[in-house]
């Protein structure tokens, strides 16, 4: 006799629990990339459930939008998966350091970032500006498909608006911008042969050395833009060669990644590593462009202005690629905020404090309901 199906997941209803609360009922529904559609769906759930919200869905991205008639629309944007569980799930809520912690796969990448979003989304039915809830898929893995990136293709017009907030973790500060990102597989090229008679051929994975040693040699740039300064890197992440274990290699890859300031496009960034390797068959197999950090824009100002006054919360560069690119491609200025310290990002030990979850969750909720000329009075998130 087949077993039952599994009954489909639900989440709380954000009315009736705090941030905390729902970010861990969040987690605890595994979502590994590729395997969203079961917190897609429960997210799709709540969403339906508030009356002042149209809800649209696009495979395993789920969009929110209110229509209130306001001057101006923002964009909240997290996405729903993470990367492979390593024994960290369910959740615990823990103490550690003298504070409350919520420990697990996800509560750093990034569901917290998605519980204070899921959270706003149900509870404030009158925000100062239209929002536009954005909860998407396929992050965690190559951008061709990055479900945010799909909907960009497919329905540009859902992610509309004057300015966008990408939930990644910041620690509760502000992080501008992010970084380009490029790969490139360097190869070498030798002779196959026995071992016996080494001499007969050429072996390509020695010539990898001397690529190892231009990487070793680099030294990485700091690039100030917009007034933040961004810390670029090149690194070999992976290496492949051999045939057989009495044979010569006639070929030897290195991965090599490259980490540039987003005042570079993604042609000027290949064309400096391609001067890095010159001599070697250098071939472009994935990039994304960085985004400027567009924090003088008047939206960043007033942003800056009712978050820092609730969390205090420091503004800096975004070293990591994140999806403000995208925004910045479609001509919306965004920032990174959300709980969690980005180090812990993918970390067995992933955990963040649970008052950063409660504090960025008021400090987002009091610019959404601030008035239309600067930051609004602290609103408290239960």
């Amino acid at each position: 006799m087949p077993d039952a199906p599994a009954p489909p997941a639900v989440l709380p209803d954000p009315r009736e629990v705090d941030p905390v609360t729902l970010t861990r009922a969040i987690c605890d529904i595994s979502s590994v990339s590729g395997n969203e559609t079961a917190l897609a769906n429960a997210v799709e759930d709540v969403l339906l459930s508030a009356d002042h919200l149209e809800v649209l869905r696009d495979g395993d991205t789920v969009v929110a939008r209110t229509h209130l008639g306001r001057d101006r629309r923002v964009v909240i944007a997290g996405h729903l998966d993470t990367v492979p569980i390593q024994d960290n799930l369910p959740t615990e809520l823990l103490e550690r350091d003298g504070q409350e912690i919520l420990w697990g796969r996800g509560t750093v990448d990034m569901k917290g970032g998605v519980g204070v979003a899921l959270h706003l989304a149900v509870t404030l039915a009158e925000p100062g500006v239209d929002v536009t809830w954005v909860f998407y898929d396929h992050e965690e893995v190559e951008a061709s498909l990055n479900g945010l990136g799909r909907v960009a293709r497919t329905h540009p017009d859902w992610l509309a608006g004057d300015f966008a907030v990408l939930g990644e973790p910041t620690g509760g500060g502000i992080e501008g911008g992010c970084n380009g990102t490029l790969r490139v597989e360097v190869r070498t090229h030798g002779t196959t042969a026995h071992s016996a008679r080494a001499w007969k051929g050429h072996n390509a994975i020695h010539d990898a050395a001397a690529i190892l040693t231009r990487l070793a040699d680099y030294t990485p740039a700091e690039v100030e833009v917009d007034g933040l300064v961004y810390r670029e890197g090149m690194n070999a992440v992976g290496i492949r060669g051999g045939i057989a274990t009495n044979m010569i290699p006639d070929e030897c890859v290195v991965t090599v990644n490259y980490r540039f300031a987003p005042s570079a496009s993604v042609e000027q960034a290949y064309a400096h590593v391609r001067e890095l390797f010159d001599g070697y068959d250098v071939e472009l197999t994935d990039s994304s462009p960085g985004a400027r950090p567009g924090m003088d824009s008047p939206a960043a100002r007033e942003f800056t202005a009712a978050v820092t006054a609730v969390t205090g919360g420091q503004l800096g560069p975004k070293y990591g690629w994140t999806d403000v690119a995208r925004f910045s491609e479609l001509g919306v200025p965004a920032v990174n905020f959300g709980p969690g310290d980005p180090s812990l990002a993918h970390a067995d030990d992933e955990h963040t404090p649970t008052e950063q979850i409660r504090t960025c969750a008021t400090a987002l909720a009091a610019w959404l309901t601030a008035p239309a000329d600067g930051p609004g009075e602290e609103r408290s998130v239960r």
